[in-house]
This record gives structure tokens, C-alpha cells and sequence, in this order.
């Protein structure tokens, strides 16, 4: 532990024994009542950490996940809460969640994933020019060596990589054009090839 760390430790030590000590002072006449209100907080703290700690493992359970069926050629992606759908692909053998982006040309990958996969990003060359709804964005492309969904699995696929400010990697219609169908039923896309 650093000094800083000794010294903000013992800061938030003392100010929770001046704000315990005050209500302490404040409700000596009705110190059981208060044991038993601070004892339901505690409870509240304590289930609120254990569902945040959980929620890694409860999300699987609880909410539809990606499902690849690689002997028929079939990619389902279940509609996620904010109305995307979202795709996790091994790009050079490192997980990428791309938003499915029927709106977008080409596989974008944000800066972020294209260093997460192997992309020396402080070589690329920025030649292209792409419009965006935050405006125009400088461009450069790359080919992937493998873009892979469960068994399904794509070699030499070409993508860009967006020099501007993209909170995730998109999957536009380049990609999808390599599948026969591509169908949506409510809250259901299904890649079939």
C-alpha cells in the first residue's frame, strides 16, 4: 500500500467515525431502532455488491446469447436491451463484439480492437475518407487473417480501420454479403449461408 493510499485510507476512516459518531450522539435515544435501520442498510450494501459481482455469470443465464449452428451455415444473434445486434467474432484469434450495421459498407474496426488484434495502428496509413454521422473520418484499410464465429471462419477478409472517435467496431455489409439470407424476425437476426 503507497503512502497515498495510507493517507486517503485514514482520511475516509476518520470521516466515517465523525458521520457514525454524530448519528451516534444524534439518536442515543433511540440507538435500537437505528441499529436495526443501519443493519437493513448494510444488508441493501452487501446485495447490491454480490448482484454486481454475479452479474458476469447471471447475464448468460438471463439474457439470449449468440448462437452459431456451423453444420447448417447458421449465425442467430438475439436483439440486445438498446435495440443493436451485436456479434462476437475471433478476429486473429482475439474476441471482437462488432454491432451488426446494415447502414455501414465495410468492417470498421475502431483503433482500440484494430491494436487489441495485432494492428500496429502507429504504422497505418490513413488514405481513405469515410462519412459518418459525427461527420468525415479518415480511413485505412487492412485485411484481417481470420475472422471467425464459432466454426464459421473467413480468411484474408478486408476491413479499415476508423482513425476517429468509434465506441465499438462495426459489421457492415461487406461481411454480411458473404451469407445467403440475412434475416430479422422481432427480436432475432439470422445469418444463413
Amino acid at each position: 500500500m503507497s503512502e497515498n493510499d495510507f493517507g486517503q485510507l485514514a482520511y475516509l476512516s476518520l470521516l466515517l467515525l465523525v458521520i457514525g459518531g454524530y448519528f451516534l450522539i444524534q439518536n442515543r435515544h433511540r440507538l435500537g431502532a437505528m441499529l436495526q435501520q443501519a443493519s437493513i442498510w448494510a444488508l441493501i450494501f452487501v446485495g447490491v455488491i454480490a448482484a454486481a459481482g454475479l452479474w458476469e455469470n447471471m447475464r448468460d443465464d438471463v439474457l439470449p446469447r449468440q448462437t452459431v449452428i456451423a453444420d447448417q451455415g447458421v449465425v442467430e444473434l438475439p436483439r440486445a436491451p438498446d435495440g443493436h445486434f451485436y456479434m462476437l467474432a475471433d478476429v486473429n484469434d482475439t474476441a471482437v463484439r462488432f454491432v451488426v450495421d446494415t447502414g455501414a459498407t465495410t468492417i470498421v474496426l475502431s483503433m482500440e480492437d484494430a491494436a487489441r488484434v495485432g494492428i500496429d495502428t502507429d504504422r497505418l496509413v490513413f488514405l481513405g475518407r469515410a462519412n459518418t454521422a459525427n461527420g468525415e473520418v479518415r480511413t485505412a484499410m487492412v485485411k484481417l487473417d481470420e475472422l471467425r464465429i464459432g466454426e464459421l471462419s473467413d480468411r484474408n477478409v478486408r476491413a479499415w480501420v476508423n482513425e476517429g472517435e468509434l465506441n465499438g467496431s462495426l459489421l457492415g455489409m461487406s461481411y454480411l454479403d458473404r451469407f445467403e439470407r440475412v434475416e430479422i424476425t422481432r427480436d432475432t437476426m439470422r445469418l444463413i449461408r
